[in-house]
């Protein structure tokens, strides 16, 4: 096994470069780069940049100070009656006087040490951004992550005893339904009847914790957490255990037709017995091949319109923000850290694996 964790640590190595790589080269050929950012600010133009911070401002001002009129026919939209030599500076500035393949390189000799170097924009050293934002995604992934899979695995269990019946019926059309409504939507619902909207005010309309948080006990400050991301994880929730409730219940449902299951029932074992003793290790199989991806996507993806909506700064909403606002360094470094997250996770379900069932080996499989 010790084996095998290298070599999937190893592959890690070429897949993230990977990853990084063909990243790189797309953004080569988006248009609207930092530089042009900076040129709209000094025209006038509105970039539509959003959730800048003092260091955008900044960066306009001091460039406007610089630039004087000049040359025409400059490779930037906009850049007409700018001085060429400031537009050279403000290249050198943002790391664009250097070739695409000396810019790659350097990224990668800085990344591999978690350099992630400063924010374009915000003025702040990117990991420093990163780690304020973390705990706000951490505890939505996380958290959503268990209350789906506290929820999907023991209603799949149960719609997979009772296959068929009215309450087998009724579950996977509730089950479908949350399913198919938008997480947003669900969200606004909840804010308009426990969020003061227009019903109820139980909950807070936004925020991780209050603001005298620092001055709580220990008690208190476990309670007002949860009180704040109460809202949030249930609108994140209520479509993510379709899936795997449907997942569970099926893979129960083809463990539960095999012979060894029925030999098992004719040597008088109970059915819990049964159920929990014989058939749950191979059913949750698949389901914890899942694991990963659920994590990951309520970790990014499935939290940006929610942080939104709560007014929650987490690691999707910067991602966001920094694709929009063309904040390089903060999009790389996302990218990165997810890359690597993901792939650290998939080889911790693959150990998961042989710790459900100790028959699985994956070094006779190769990596």
């Amino acid at each position: 096994m010790a084996a095998y964790i290298l070599r999937r640590i190893l592959l890690m190595v070429p897949t993230v470069l990977g990853i990084m790589f063909v990243s790189f080269v797309i953004v080569q050929f988006a248009p609207g780069g930092p530089v042009e950012r900076v040129v709209a600010q000094l025209q006038g133009v509105t970039s539509g940049a959003s959730g800048l911070g003092g260091g955008g401002a900044d960066i306009g001002a001091s460039a406007g100070a610089q630039a004087g009129m000049g040359g025409e026919g400059s490779k930037y939209r906009g850049a007409q009656g700018l001085d060429p030599k400031f537009i050279k500076e403000l290249e050198k500035q943002f790391g664009f006087d250097k070739p695409a393949y000396e810019r790659f390189l350097l990224m990668v000799r800085n990344y591999a040490t978690f350099d992630f170097g400063q924010s374009y924009y915000r003025d702040v050293p990117v990991l420093k951004l990163i780690g304020e934002r973390l705990p706000v995604s951490i505890s939505l992934g996380l958290w959503m992550t268990l209350l789906s899979y506290a929820i999907s695995i023991p209603l799949g269990i149960s719609k997979a005893v009772k296959d068929g019946s009215r309450f087998d019926i009724w579950t996977s059309s509730v089950v479908t339904i949350g399913y198919a409504v938008p997480s947003f939507l669900f969200a606004i619902l909840l804010i308009i009847l426990f969020a003061g909207g227009s019903f109820y005010q139980v909950f807070p309309l936004r925020g991780l914790v209050s603001e005298n948080w620092a001055e709580l006990d220990l008690v208190h400050k476990v309670t007002d957490y949860l009180w704040h991301i109460t809202l949030p994880v249930v609108a994140m929730s209520v479509g993510a255990f379709a899936t795997s409730t449907f997942l569970t219940k099926n893979s129960f449902l083809d463990e539960i037709k095999k012979q060894y299951v029925q030999t098992a029932r004719m040597k008088g074992l109970s059915e819990r017995r049964v159920l929990y003793g014989h058939v749950f290790r191979n059913a949750m199989m698949i389901v914890v091949a899942g694991f990963p991806g659920a994590f990951i996507s309520a970790f990014f993806t499935g939290a940006i319109l929610i942080e939104e909506i709560f007014n929650l700064p987490g690691l999707g909403l910067l991602s966001y923000d920094s694709i929009i606002n063309r904040d390089y360094p903060v999009v790389f470094a996302n990218l990165y850290i997810f890359a690597l997250l993901g792939l650290v996770v998939n080889l911790v379900s693959d150990l998961t694996y042989t710790w459900i069932d100790p028959r699985i080996d994956f070094e006779t499989r190769g990596a």
